[in-house]
Formats: structure tokens, C-alpha cells, sequence
């Protein structure tokens, strides 16, 4: 009887639901705390050899996702680890990625091989549980409808916000992304309608940033910009979060010059009478329609940082600006990656480099450090993945600043009519 009694009260082993599979997982343990915070004790650890075996054996149907963790060094080796996402796949399993230090190209490899998400390393706090809930999440009861494109209204006249960053690398495009995220997201009962342009259309990484494909119809559309009407400009815009509507690069790599001045300023029209703000990221190019997106400009941003190339390209563009007598007074700079309020150094070196230029720098963005990039790589604005960085605040100030201009604005105008 006694012995019985004891071996009612032995647990029943819990059943995997997940695995982690990587070179060496003590190279991550970050990992292993997350895993046994989330699951318990239900998952297990195999290297990438010993996943193509288990992956094939009935024990693995309980299965729900496995976790790949890889490193720089794992590059070296990427069709096993290729095999293994493809062998998961087969087995119909959900496959999260972990990459720690991974070349972009080869992240963006696995993530076409059937990666369903990706977290980078070291993970951000709660970011592993939000993926694990996405990827276990059970499938919608009825299959999802195709997202309807949005009607067009023509009832609207939005604020064209331009914003071109002076050099490369600069953030440019982390700003007009979380610029546009911050308008959508202003006010919960009546937000405002907001679109964002990626007009850079052989690089732009707007899609990237927000997680979004790229259509043929985006090249469909701009072959044909100058004869299409709204409800074609609505047709070709992704929704983002049920906010932001967005119209990315093309697919296909194409010229700069694929449109026109009349082109880009139909095209400029077309959103400003569907939405409320028009967020446009530029090339760093100047080209023969960057006139008219300056001239269609209620304020165009102009983004630089504290060194020697983006001050003479500033120079450079208002020299050419004034010279040709366009509305420069239309500019308002930032400067990103600004010194800290206690670097008394540095905040001389920013005031020395307005005078100079002959400009005034209107905002000074924070250094957001490594989570700026690793949200771009997941596909998120910072409000969504890392609400407190300094960064974010900045944005969402100046978001909330030029909502309010523009309201008052609004308001004055109804007034004098």
C-alpha cells in the first residue's frame, strides 16, 4: 500500500511543448531564464544536429514551436541551421529566432526560410513571452477576411510633413516612422488620420521598420501615379495597427526618376485630402522632384548629427535652396543623437554648429542607443517595444507639438471664416 501510495504522487513528466536549439545554449542564458519563466519545465535543449534527429521521432509531437538561437559564429554553418528551420517547418511548428550579433542578410535569409519571429539577443525584457504568445496563439475561428482597402473621402487637407535626413545613417527614417506612429496614436476617441509615404524608392526600409510586404502594386501604382485616383492612391496603402496607413518602396529596385514632379505632387494631393498628416520619408538624394515636395511642405525636417558631413551637406542644401529661391524658411533642423544635458562640451559644439550654418536646430533628439535598432529590426515603433526610451519620449514631444501648432492653427482659421 505505501508503495502505491508513493507512486500516486509522483508527477507525471510534463509533455514538451517547445525546444531550444542552438550550438552551445550556455552561450545564451538569458534564454534559459526566460524558457523556464514562460514554460516551466516543459522544454528541452538540443544542438542543431541533434534537433534534425529528435525533429523526426514521435516524441516531438507535442511540439508546439522551437526556439534557434544563433550567433555570429553560426553564420559560418548557415545551411544546417537552414535544414533545421525547413525540418520544423515540415513538422508544422512555429520557429522563433534568437540572433545575437547576425548580419542582417543572413537574419533576413532565415526569416524567408520560415522564421515566424524574431527576437534579438540579449532579449529585451518580456519580449520571448510576447513572441511565445504569438506564435501559440490559436488560429481565428474563421478564416481572416483580406483587409479591405480604405475609401477614399476627399474631405480632408493634412499637413505634408517632408522629413530628409542630410547624410547617411542618420535616423531619418527611424524618425518619420515613429513621427507618423506618434500622430496616429494621439487621442483615443478621435486620433487623427495619418499616412506615411516611403519615397525613398530604391532603398527606403520603411516596410522594414514596420513589418509590412511589399506589393507589386506599389510599382503598379507609381507607373501609372499621374492618371490614378484616390481610390487607387487608397488602394495601394498597408494598414499598420489599424492606425497608420502606409504606402512603402516598391518591391523591385527602381530609378529615382520613375516619376515626375507632377507625379510626386498628385500623388502628395492625393493623401493630403484622405488624411490629416502626410509623413514623407525622402532619399537623402536631392532629385527633380524634390522641389515640389518642398514646395507641397507645411514643414520640412531636416535631420543631421554633430559631425563634419552633415554640417556641410546642411550648408551645401541651403546654398542651393536660396539660390534657386525655394522656401527655405520652410527647414526646420534636428539634430540627432544630440549631447546629454550635463555634456556642457558638447551642447557648445551644437550651438557653434547653428551658427556657422547660419541655421537654428529646433530639436535635439537623444541617443537611443541599441534599442533603436533592434525595434527597427522587429518591426515595431518604439512606443510599441521600448515606450521609456529617450528617444521615443522626444518624438512623441514633438508628435504632440505639431498636433497642437496645427490644431490652433485649425481653430483660427474657423474662427476668421
Amino acid at each position: 500500500m505505501a508503495m502505491s501510495s508513493t507512486a500516486a504522487l509522483q508527477p507525471e513528466p510534463q509533455p514538451l511543448v517547445a525546444c531550444t536549439i542552438c550550438r552551445d545554449v550556455r552561450a545564451f542564458d538569458l534564454l534559459i531564464e526566460d524558457m523556464e519563466a514562460t514554460l516551466g519545465e516543459s522544454w528541452g535543449d538540443l544542438s542543431f544536429t541533434e534537433a534534425l534527429v529528435f525533429l523526426g521521432q514521435p516524441d516531438a509531437a507535442t511540439l508546439q514551436f522551437v526556439a534557434v538561437a544563433l550567433g555570429a559564429e553560426d553564420e559560418a554553418d548557415l545551411a544546417l541551421v537552414t535544414e533545421v528551420i525547413a525540418t520544423a517547418k515540415r513538422r508544422g511548428l512555429k520557429v522563433i529566432l534568437i540572433a545575437d550579433d547576425v548580419s542582417p542578410a543572413a537574419l533576413h535569409q532565415l526569416l524567408r526560410e520560415g522564421g515566424d519571429e524574431f527576437v534579438p539577443y540579449p532579449l529585451p525584457e518580456g519580449e520571448l513571452s510576447r513572441a511565445i504568445a504569438r506564435v501559440t496563439a490559436p488560429p481565428p475561428e474563421t478564416p481572416a477576411a483580406t483587409p479591405t482597402a480604405p475609401r477614399a473621402t476627399d474631405d480632408r487637407s493634412g499637413v505634408v510633413i517632408p522629413v530628409q535626413g542630410l547624410a547617411g545613417g542618420v535616423g531619418a527614417t527611424t524618425l518619420a516612422v515613429n513621427l507618423a506612429w506618434e500622430l496616429a496614436t494621439l487621442g483615443k476617441d478621435d486620433p487623427p488620420k495619418v499616412c506615411l509615404l516611403d519615397f525613398g524608392f530604391q532603398f527606403g526600409s520603411v516596410a522594414t521598420y514596420l513589418d509590412l510586404p511589399r506589393r507589386d502594386a506599389v510599382l503598379e501604382f507609381l507607373s501609372n501615379a499621374e492618371r490614378l485616383d484616390s481610390d487607387s492612391f487608397m488602394g495601394v496603402l498597408l494598414p499598420f495597427n489599424q492606425r497608420l496607413h502606409v504606402m512603402t518602396a516598391p518591391a523591385e529596385l527602381v530609378p529615382l526618376d520613375l516619376l515626375g514632379p507632377r507625379e510626386i505632387e498628385h500623388i502628395i494631393e492625393m493623401a493630403r485630402m484622405n488624411f490629416d498628416y502626410v509623413v514623407i520619408d525622402l532619399p537623402t538624394t536631392i532629385v527633380d522632384w524634390s522641389e515640389s515636395v518642398l514646395n507641397a511642405a507645411h514643414v520640412y525636417f531636416g535631420v543631421l548629427e554633430l559631425d563634419m558631413r552633415s554640417a556641410q551637406n546642411a550648408l551645401r542644401l541651403k546654398r542651393a535652396l536660396t539660390s534657386e529661391g525655394l522656401p527655405f524658411a520652410k527647414m526646420r533642423f534636428l539634430l540627432n543623437r544630440a549631447p546629454g544635458f550635463t555634456d556642457l562640451s558638447g551642447k557648445s559644439r551644437v550651438k557653434r554648429l547653428a551658427e556657422s550654418l547660419g541655421i537654428s536646430i529646433e530639436v535635439l533628439l537623444p541617443d537611443g542607443g541599441k534599442p533603436v535598432g533592434q525595434q527597427n529590426d522587429h518591426g515595431v515603433p518604439l512606443a510599441e517595444g521600448a515606450p521609456k526610451n529617450p528617444l521615443r519620449k522626444e518624438i512623441a514631444k514633438l508628435a504632440k507639438s505639431v498636433h497642437d501648432i496645427n490644431t490652433a492653427e485649425t481653430g483660427a482659421r474657423a474662427a476668421r471664416g
